[in-house]
């Protein structure tokens, strides 16, 4: 990390764990339960891996149209018992999963936030925090979700907006590991924590020095 151990993603969690028993959600896969609960009526899921989950949670926490957003892990190599502890090994990266109404919101105006929420063409993480499991990807849960996320991916490109090649992996999403209890809304159960690691993770900072005022406006409201 680049400033004090303490405040640092890895710290602040040991932090939160030391108050609080975990507790590690159903997972998913495909937008159902693998425990057989079907998805909730008139909703539908998305799955961004945006760097740290505490702060792409809050930003889409305040996306009209969005229902439920929950933290944890995906991408990996194994498929049973991930939690914060061994996900980076297992090459899982932290993701969000997202529930929607698609009345109110499209998977297409979410990409379009995820991307100008983030760093796009940093393949070795996003912002202070460093490797695998902190760098971007959009995994698609079906085909017409690939079919979008790499049109989106391939007009962003077009553009030009960016000054640097694109990294993000575009995959097909496997299984979701939801994260422990004291990961969830973290933002909201410690606030000042929260900020402190934001702001020193220089995250907003290098958002709006990549996107300009194409940035995403809901950042860390």
């Amino acid at each position: 990390m680049r400033f004090n151990a303490l405040f640092s993603k890895r710290g602040l969690a040991v932090l939160a764990l030391a108050a609080a028993v975990p507790l590690v959600l159903p997972n998913t896969m495909n937008g159902v339960d693998i425990m057989g609960e079907a998805q909730a009526a008139g909703t539908e899921t998305a799955i961004f891996a945006g760097g740290c989950f505490w702060c792409i949670e809050s930003d889409f926490d305040h996306v009209p149209g969005v229902v439920e957003t929950i933290s944890g892990y995906s991408g990996g190599q194994t498929t049973e018992n991930v939690t914060y502890k061994n996900h980076v090994a297992a090459r899982h990266r932290e993701v969000l999963k997202i529930k929607y109404d698609p009345s109110k919101i499209s998977y297409d105006k979410l990409l379009d936030i995820f991307w100008r929420s983030v760093d796009p063409t940093d393949g070795g993480g996003q912002f202070c925090d460093r490797g695998h499991s902190y760098s971007t990807a959009v995994y698609a849960l079906n085909d017409e979700q690939a079919k979008l996320a790499k049109a989106s991916k391939a007009k962003l490109e077009t553009s030009k907006a960016l000054s640097a090649p694109i990294r993000t992996e575009i995959a097909q999403a496997g299984p979701f590991f939801a994260a422990e209890d004291y990961h969830q809304d973290y933002y909201q159960k410690n606030p000042v924590r929260y900020k402190y690691y934001r702001y020193s993770c220089g995250r907003d900072a290098r958002v709006k020095q990549v996107w300009g005022n194409q940035a995403y406006s809901g950042i860390n409201k």
